[in-house]
């Protein structure tokens, strides 16, 4: 199950988004917004890395003009590992390399195609883990560290 979630500013490329995991037949749970109507994005952000956090979905979309404000707030909360991407290049690292839990896009600065590209590579790529592994780990004491 993915959770998947855009402000305003997203919204019309989350529909289409939302379009192809329907093909695909890929469960998703939309969070918000509804509408092109301004919403502030931290609460959307916020209800997508609820939802992996808790588990209730194994990764989360995030989709706002640039990506940056919502990958930001995803990664307020522990344990998530939002990657803002722009290519296919950077979502498959994302995910071999980061084991990335959310997919930050910036809908200004993709097309629809080059969306739905990164989507697939991302889910497809399995975590590499070995020496990256070990680096999640730092990543994590870090967090228990940092995040009380």
């Amino acid at each position: 199950m993915i959770a998947i979630g855009s402000d305003h500013g997203g919204y019309k490329l989350k529909e289409e988004i939302k379009k192809y995991l329907e093909e695909k037949e890929i469960p998703y749970k939309d969070v918000g917004c509804m509408t092109e109507e301004s919403v502030d994005y931290p609460n959307i952000a916020k209800e997508v890395a609820i939802e992996v956090q808790s588990k209730k979905c194994e990764n989360g979309i995030l989709i706002c003009r640039s990506g940056i404000g919502m990958s930001m707030v995803a990664n307020k909360f522990k344990g998530i590992r939002c990657t803002l991407c722009h290519n296919e290049y950077t979502a498959k690292y994302a995910k071999l390399h980061n084991n990335s839990n959310v997919l930050s896009i910036g809908a200004d600065d993709v097309t629809v195609n080059e969306a739905i590209c990164m989507i697939r590579i991302w889910l497809a790529t399995e975590f590499e883990g070995g020496r990256h592994e070990e680096r999640l780990k730092i990543i994590e004491e870090i967090e228990n560290e940092n995040m009380k």
